[in-house]
């Protein structure tokens, strides 16, 4: 027994120390360039098999051979990426930002360019004669992990490259500003990583077989160790390596006997996708790891422009595309079974991934568990049903599958970006391992096709009846309230809560739709080749089907439609891998072309049509249809240019001025409105407090009332917004201590302090981003202390952000009936007289957010917010990136909402405006409260 004990621990050490390699090489390429490399296990597989192809196919001695591929091929690979694809994605994302999302899909494409092309190269089967490095004694790989650990250890403790290193994961802008070299920095990582990943390949491939999808997976896998070390010890990850490795193989003794045992070996052959899970459910208790943590990005480099349709040419070859198959017979039309089906697939990831924005790297395990379930109930041995008929099968295998898209859409209520992606893939893995690839519940599979849709023709018919009612549902979900939500959600998760969209079940609900849909589509690829095939299903797939979507218009239903095609035709009519390396190849250029393919040929077209719809006056006929529009000629404003609209409607508003052209209308033409072009000639001064005190409903300030549409009629009481000693603790340092504060209906309450004082902190305690740790927050008597921002707003509080939280895919009026239908009062009139209300319910109103000036965002999100009928309404520095006159116009809507009753709290470092707006102003220091009371007082005490 002890011997076998010892046996099996080696066989275990041998087995964690390339898992150790693999963690070693991860952590250090992302500490060196902050990209977590998905391609690892594909840059492992491409270097085995370098290293076959010259020791076995060609002869040469195996330390040549070695030699090549470890310190020439993988370490090039390294740099080629660094130079090419990584380096051209850093600098961009210095520029536009981005964060870590197109890095992520640069990653994949990799993984997929490399595994397509390595099956186009060496064919997609797998070897059992690669050549052996280390002898097999388990002490001389372990040696070899520990020589490397130790080695990257000591450089980056005691050299200087070291300190240049650890100066880039502090701050990659501060030590450039240094004089660091990051980029000779991240190149250095890049190939010591590459090497990392080419060794642990080499090591692997003589004892796992050598295909180009196997062993990827298999070193993928291996990550578990560098998340369990939170992508920063090395020590922790040797550690952590050997310990599953050791563990894995001692399970390989357990029989319990019964119906436990399947389980107990799935689990032991499996321990590190075990791991992998565990560690990508518990990352955020791990710690802050730096791009894995959750942002308020879009978790996708999704362009930001508006969703636009796709020429109806498009959709009708795409239409001829898809009936071509009809005319086609024997082989031809078997192969194309296969493209309606998948199209359904990918339309899951259209709502999940393009509408959503939520990563999801495990749809292959839904399309899977879709088509074991089918034929399950099919054959009738699914457990308390009997056998089905296979169109009825299908069904009840969609409504079976799709609660289960809670196994990712649980913990994506918590979760964004890297951390969602591994959480996803280890989902897909855990599936793939211990349900698709076990005996016991998939041996002796066949699954037929509907009745009276045995032949290929007919069942093809079958397929596009069922894909256009899929495509029906995801362009009517697209199209309402729930879509306008899922974008809003995507464009900014924060912004999308304020407006009172509940965004954990959102979250769940795309992904429990993107399963049914995932389901339905798998369904129809197992009817069609008439049997149950895990290896459709397998991870791999789910990591090409993300990239296809991507590249191709992840918003697109065209898009889908058009990879399922792309991906099935070129396997089919080509060398297998073609498809994986044309996919590949667009992803990593995805910094090149955000929108995908399709929106990128879509932007082409609309450069190329013709430019129709836009009236162009000479200047005389500007100078005439301006003076008669000054003079309120009617249906004149509309023709005399873009802008008139903006300017008849500030008018309408309350305006009460004559609107001028503003500093900025020149250049842009949506920059009109109560917010530029503001003299204040109409109040004789230019100072916002001018006429504070007279502004209401009849006065001076924008919109008369203002617009008292904008609340419901039977508004509830309005209530005091409160918060009771309020404290919150960051590690033991108080960042509040003990708050009180009150925002009274009809009045506007100022909140100011030096950086770093709490401003901020209780601002999210009470718009609810934030739980204090003790204290209360109360609105008119009910504690609202625990609820979430997306209730407070339904209750009535409604929030703008100092960074600008507007949703760019979105346009100007999409944006505000966001707010309209999430909010307090669910009033889609309400749109039009926010619209009015900020002057933008001229061209403006239907341009896409994206691009327009920060004036006109800034009343983008304050009719958002307004929208919803707010009784109270928090503003974080509203003033930030405005001009003077367009401060003054906020002051005097921000006037006339107070004086219609509203309570309104600004957090704000001008105190111009805080003393010309402000009825009551607390100021804060160091977390606490130190002055309260009437703005004169407050603001002359606060003055130096």
């Amino acid at each position: 027994m002890g011997s076998l004990t010892y046996e099996l621990a080696l066989a275990g050490i041998a087995v964690g120390s390339a898992a150790a390699l693999t963690g070693i090489g991860l952590i250090v390429t992302y500490r060196a360039t902050g990209v977590l490399n998905l391609a690892q296990g594909a840059v492992a597989m491409v270097t085995a098999y370098v290293m076959w192809q010259c020791a076995v196919g060609w002869g040469w001695p195996v330390p040549v051979a070695a030699a090549v591929s470890l310190l020439v091929v993988a370490p090039g690979i390294g740099l080629l990426l660094d130079a090419v694809v990584f380096r051209p994605l850093s600098r961009s994302r210095d520029l536009t930002g981005g964060g870590p999302a197109r890095t992520l899909v640069a990653s994949l494409g990799v993984f997929v360019l490399l595994v397509g092309g390595a099956t186009l190269v060496w064919g997609p089967g797998a070897r059992a004669d690669a050549p052996v490095l280390l002898p097999e004694d388990p002490w001389v790989q372990l040696g070899t992990a520990v020589v490397l650990a130790a080695g990257v250890g000591a450089v980056t403790r005691w050299t200087p490259f070291g300190r240049e290193l650890r100066a880039v994961v502090d701050n990659r802008r501060l030590a450039v500003l240094g004089g660091v070299d990051a980029d000779r920095v991240a190149a250095a990582g890049w190939a010591f990583g590459a090497f990392t990943a080419g060794l642990t390949g080499v090591l692997l491939a003589p004892y796992v077989r050598l295909d180009p999808y196997g062993l990827p997976l298999l070193v993928m896998e291996a990550m578990a160790v560098a998340v369990a070390a939170a992508m920063r010890s090395l020590p922790v990850a040797v550690l952590v390596a050997l310990a599953i490795g050791v563990a894995q193989s001692q399970m390989t003794r357990l029989h319990p006997g019964g119906w436990a045992e399947p389980l107990v070996q799935a689990i032991g052959a499996n321990l590190f996708v075990v791991a992998l899970l565990v560690a990508a459910l518990a990352l955020p208790a791990v710690g802050a790891v730096r791009g894995l943590a959750a942002g308020t990005e879009s978790a996708l480099p999704l362009g930001r422009r508006r969703r636009g349709k796709h020429p109806g040419a498009a959709w009708l070859v795409c239409g001829v595309l898809f009936l071509l198959p009809l005319g086609l017979a024997g082989r031809d039309l078997y192969a194309a079974v296969e493209v309606p089906a998948l199209a359904v697939v990918l339309l899951s990831l259209v709502v999940v991934t393009g509408m959503g924005g939520q990563i999801s790297l495990g749809q292959a395990a839904y399309a899977g568990l879709g088509a074991l379930f089918t034929a399950l109930l099919a054959a009738g041995r699914f457990p308390g049903l009997p056998a089905l008929p296979e169109l009825l099968a299908l069904g009840v295998a969609v409504v079976l599958v799709a609660p289960l898209g809670l196994l990712t859409g649980g913990p994506a209520i918590r979760r964004h970006g890297l951390a969602l992606a591994l959480v996803t893939l280890a989902v897909g893995v855990a599936v793939s391992r211990f349900v698709f690839v076990q005996p016991y519940a998939t041996s002796g599979l066949t699954l037929g096709r509907p009745a009276g849709f045995d032949g290929d023709r007919a069942f093809y018919l079958l397929e596009l009846a069922l894909l256009g009612g899929a495509l029906a549902f995801v362009a009517v979900l697209r199209r309402g309230r729930a879509g306008r939500a899922l974008a809003a959600m995507r464009d900014h998760e924060p912004g999308a809560a304020a407006s009172g969209v509940q965004v954990p079940e959102l979250k769940i609900g795309a992904f429990v739709a993107g399963a049914a849909l995932a389901a339905l589509g798998g369904g129809l690829l197992g009817m069609g080749v008439r049997a149950f095939d895990p290896g459709a299903f397998d991870p791999v797939r789910s990591l090409l089907w993300f990239a296809a979507v991507v590249v191709l218009g992840a918003d697109s239903l065209l898009g889908a439609m058009l990879a399922a095609a792309l991906l099935v035709g070129l396997d089919a009519g080509a060398r297998g891998g073609v498809a994986a390396a044309l996919i590949g190849l667009l992803a990593v250029l995805v910094g090149h072309f955000p929108d995908g393919v399709s929106g990128a040929l879509r932007s082409a077209a609309a450069r190329l049509a013709p430019h129709r719809g836009r009236a162009t006056l000479t200047p005389l006929g500007v100078r005439v249809a301006t003076r008669l529009a000054a003079a309120g000629a009617p249906g004149v404003a509309a023709a005399s240019g873009p802008g008139a609209g903006a300017r008849s409607s500030a008018a309408q508003a309350g305006d009460g001025r004559a609107a001028g052209p503003g500093p900025d209308a020149a250049p842009e033409p949506y920059r009109q409105g109560p917010y530029s072009g503001t003299d204040d000639r109409a109040s004789g001064t230019g100072r916002p407090d001018a006429g504070r005190r007279d502004a209401g409903p009849g006065g001076s300030g924008a919109g008369t009332g203002p617009d008292r549409g904008l609340r419901a009629a039977a508004a509830p009481p309005r209530g005091r917004l409160t918060a009771r000693g309020v404290r919150v603790t960051y590690g033991g340092f108080a960042a509040l201590d003990g708050v009180d504060i009150a925002v009274p209906p009809g009045r506007v309450t100022a909140l100011i302090g030096p950086n770093g004082a709490g401003k901020s902190t209780l601002f999210h305690c009470l718009a609810g981003t934030l739980r204090p740790r003790t204290g209360r927050v109360v609105l008119g008597g009910r504690d609202i202390t625990r609820r979430p921002a997306h209730a407070r707003t339904r209750l009535g509080i409604a929030r703008t952000f100092q960074q600008l939280a507007v949703f760019p895919s979105l346009t100007v009026a999409e944006n505000v009936r966001i707010g309209a239908e999430q909010g307090r009062v669910r009033d889609p009139a309400a749109v039009g007289r926010a619209l009015r209300l900020l002057g933008l319910d001229g061209p403006v109103r239907d341009a896409p957010a994206a691009g327009l000036p920060t004036g006109t965002l800034r009343r983008v999100e304050l009719a958002r917010a307004l929208a919803g009928g707010p009784t109270t309404l928090l503003l974080d520095e509203p003033a930030a990136g405005l001009d003077a006159d367009e401060v003054a116009a906020l002051a005097r809507v921000l006037r006339a909402l107070a004086a219609d009753g509203m309570a309104l709290l600004i957090v704000e470092h001008d105190l111009d405006l805080v003393g010309g707006l402000a009825d009551t102003v607390y100021a804060m220091e160091a977390g606490r409260i130190v002055a309260a009371g009437p703005a004169r007082r407050v603001l002359a005490e606060a003055a130096p």
